[in-house]
């Protein structure tokens, strides 16, 4: 059952690196090129994305009422973002050490590239500068709660949980307590020998 479980993690990983691949096909297709790790497109496509770009009055203006009165909310979370962002690194970088494990590195969850779009409003850059912050943090910190769970409780849970990160498939199955002692120690120290990821 176990070796099931792997080969199927195995192929869901190669899938993903499959999947890798089209969208580096679909980023060529796009007619953008990296330089100086960013995305940079031609003037010639730079031309035709700024002809689609609404001015913000536009975009305000066409915007629902309920749609307006309700960003206080979504900018309101900036603040317990930004304290999770600062307590999850300083989290990681006194703990992980003492555990012996990599830590996570920020700059590969929270990324920001959109505001060079040249399609896009100042409105529309402000918002998709909070959603990748946002996004970015939470998948960053899922990242170091992953590690910290494979390293005290890689241990599934008897319900089928939605949303579980990657780690969460090599973990032992609820209530196999034979293995449990060698499990953990095989755990941890997979975790400490992952490799750099950059």
């Amino acid at each position: 059952m176990k070796r099931d479980i792997n080969e199927l993690v195995g192929k869901i990983r190669d899938l993903e690196a499959e999947l890798e691949e089209k969208l580096i096909e679909r980023r060529r297709d796009l007619q953008y090129k990296w330089a100086n790790n960013r995305a940079v497109f031609s003037r010639e496509v730079k031309a035709r994305q700024r002809k689609l770009k609404i001015s913000a009055r536009r975009f305000f203006a066409t915007s629902g009422f309920l749609e307006i009165i309700t960003s206080p909310f979504i900018y309101a979370v900036t603040l317990p973002l930004i304290a999770l962002d600062f307590f999850a690194s300083l989290f990681q970088l006194v703990c992980f050490p003492v555990y012996g494990i990599r830590q996570v590195k920020r700059r590969d969850y929270v990324v920001f590239d959109r505001h060079r779009l040249a399609y896009l409003n100042v409105l529309q850059k402000i918002n998709c500068t909070y959603c990748a912050y946002a996004n970015g943090v939470l998948a960053y910190v899922q990242e170091i709660a992953s590690r910290t769970e494979q390293y005290w409780c890689p241990i599934k849970h008897a319900a089928r949980i939605k949303g579980a990160h990657a780690r969460y498939a090599a973990f032992l199955e609820y209530g196999e307590t034979k293995s449990y002692p060698d499990s953990l120690e095989a755990q941890r120290k997979t975790l400490k020998a992952e490799p750099d990821e950059h």
